[in-house]
């Protein structure tokens, strides 16, 4: 059986507290459940931009309105499962300025983490990553 391929536009934040990170635990029932990740998702067809992704994300997973500051990384990153790959095309971006208490809407647990913090934990692949550049 041939393996299926798939390209996904994924956003992510880099949410700044002074030399800390914000980072949710992904919850059981779905894909990588129990690892931590910086808060975002897909590009939808109907956003008008990535930064607009970025937004809407956050808005849904920590029920925040943020102001989506510059780019910081882009990369392509693949996962595989047993009969599909997907490689996700990985946009993070620096948030420093949002208004609201970030809530766990989507995840089991948030955490405000130091780089050094953040190695000492399960990370998804393509956030362990970008966390070497920090």
């Amino acid at each position: 059986m041939p393996t299926k391929r798939r390209w996904l536009p994924v956003v992510s934040a880099l949410i700044k507290r002074e030399n800390t990170y914000l980072i949710g635990k992904r919850p059981e029932g779905k894909s990588y459940a129990g690892y931590w990740e910086l808060p975002g998702g897909k590009i939808e067809h109907s956003d008008p931009s990535p930064e607009a992704a970025l937004k809407r994300e956050l808005e849904e997973e920590l029920g925040i309105q943020a102001t989506i500051g510059p780019i910081q990384w882009a990369t392509t990153h693949h996962y595989k499962k047993e009969l599909s790959q997907v490689t996700i095309l990985l946009l993070i971006y620096l948030v420093q300025y949002w208004e609201g208490a970030p809530k766990p809407l989507h995840h089991t647990e948030l955490k405000w983490a130091t780089p050094d913090e953040m190695r000492k934990l399960i990370l998804l692949e393509a956030n362990q990553e970008f966390l070497k550049k920090l």
